[in-house]
């Protein structure tokens, strides 16, 4: 969790948290045992979940504050970022975050709306967030509120049609208030995602009518500079490109990690590739 001292402008803190992150993103997921995890979409997403938190106005505890940005993440089986970050930037606390993905947890497999954490969507189903997103911006335009929309989904997600009829939506009643964030990992569950559905993101979103911006989406500086690019008026959908699995060597763009489970040397070559060799 955030140490007091450290300032979130700080680049170099934010490195950190991420770093952190990762670590317990290994952690909890080999913890969860014999019903596995999905480490490698989780990996992929851990620079993005914690860009998008560091410039989201969301205060831990406040989640029945209307005027708070929203954060949805489509692509639930990336929960283990989501868990992670939300607790590095003090939404999650220590005692909950050690039941993530054990029986009877607050923090399943696949996300359940919980505002007292800081989860504000229930995942499962693929493609249903940018919907969801799309509701929400046009709430706040009645309620004449600020307040900003994200939207986390991954490439091989928007093979989902009910994507596009929420792109259309968002263009047609021009909804800047809404940002799609998606994790172009080029993997999915049953292989590389370029294989599956090839689309070119770039020039689909803008044939949409929205703004495109990529980024490296492993460069949190990068990241937060899309996000704070002054609006203009369209939705935005920044193109994140990731690795998936990022950080594990052994994991990194091989698509049997997209879910796993970790033998025990397995597990210590991971600790000690994000570690440093230090003690388990």
């Amino acid at each position: 969790m955030i140490d007091a001292d450290e300032q979130l402008s700080d680049q170099q803190a934010l490195a950190r948290l991420a770093s952190r992150a990762r670590c317990s993103v290994l952690r909890l997921g080999h913890a969860a045992g014999g019903t596995g995890a999905h480490y490698g979409p989780a990996l992929s997403l851990v620079e993005v979940m914690t860009a998008i938190y560091s410039m989201a106005r969301v205060a831990p505890g406040v989640g029945t504050d209307l005027e708070r940005d929203r954060v949805i993440l489509s692509k639930g089986h990336g929960s283990l970022a989501l868990y992670t970050v939300l607790h590095e930037f003090g939404h999650i606390p220590d005692d909950v975050l050690e039941t993530a993905e054990l029986d009877g947890t607050r923090l399943p497999g696949q996300p359940i709306c919980d505002r007292e954490l800081g989860i504000e969507f229930s995942s499962g189903s693929l493609g249903m967030g940018l919907g969801y997103g799309v509701g929400l911006a046009l709430s706040a335009r009645m309620m004449q509120s600020g307040r900003r929309i994200f939207v986390v989904m991954g490439d091989g997600e928007t093979n989902e049609g009910s994507v596009w009829e929420a792109a259309m939506a968002a263009t047609h009643f021009g909804l800047g208030s809404i940002t799609a964030v998606i994790d172009v990992n080029d993997l999915q569950s049953d292989g590389a995602t370029s294989d599956i559905m090839s689309f070119d993101h770039a020039a689909g979103w803008a044939g949409f009518g929205w703004e495109v911006i990529e980024v490296d989406g492993h460069s949190i500086p990068a990241l937060q500079a899309a996000i704070a690019q002054k609006p203009s008026g369209r939705p935005r959908c920044i193109l994140a490109r990731t690795v998936k699995g990022k950080g594990i060597s052994f994991m990194e763009a091989v698509p049997e990690w997209h879910h796993g489970r970790l033998t025990e040397p397995q597990y210590a070559e991971a600790h000690d590739e994000l570690r440093g060799g230090e003690p388990r």
